[in-house]
């Protein structure tokens, strides 16, 4: 998978607000299972796994099954290749917010 496709697959799971929101409740947890993100959220298990499977994929989490159980956390480097594309963009607004910080003196001495 090219460096495009993983940042596209992780901006695509995190457009979801309800996916968004299953993901910063795994962030919050050391590990949680389907069970218990339902029983906290108006979705139905089925929903839920199938956000789960595109956080997965995206490399946002990661699975340790554990007999009936499958307990879900989040990936550490998940979020790097969006946080190294952001990056690029930091220092553009950084360098314009520098000049025009500038042209305001400028402007009004």
């Amino acid at each position: 998978m090219t460096q495009a496709e993983t940042i596209t697959n992780v901006m695509r799971a995190l457009a979801d607000p309800t996916r968004r929101a299953v993901f910063e409740r795994i962030v919050n947890s050391e590990e949680i299972t389907v069970v218990e993100l339902t029983r906290a959220s108006s979705v139905t298990q089925g929903a839920i796994s199938q956000h789960l499977k595109s956080l997965k994929k995206a490399g946002l989490v990661i699975e340790r099954p554990e007999g009936r159980n499958v307990f879900y956390r989040a990936q550490p480097d998940g979020l790097e290749p969006l946080a190294d594309w952001m990056s690029h963009y930091g220092v553009f607004w950084r360098e314009r917010f520098t000049d025009l910080r500038q042209l305001l003196k400028e402007m009004d001495p």
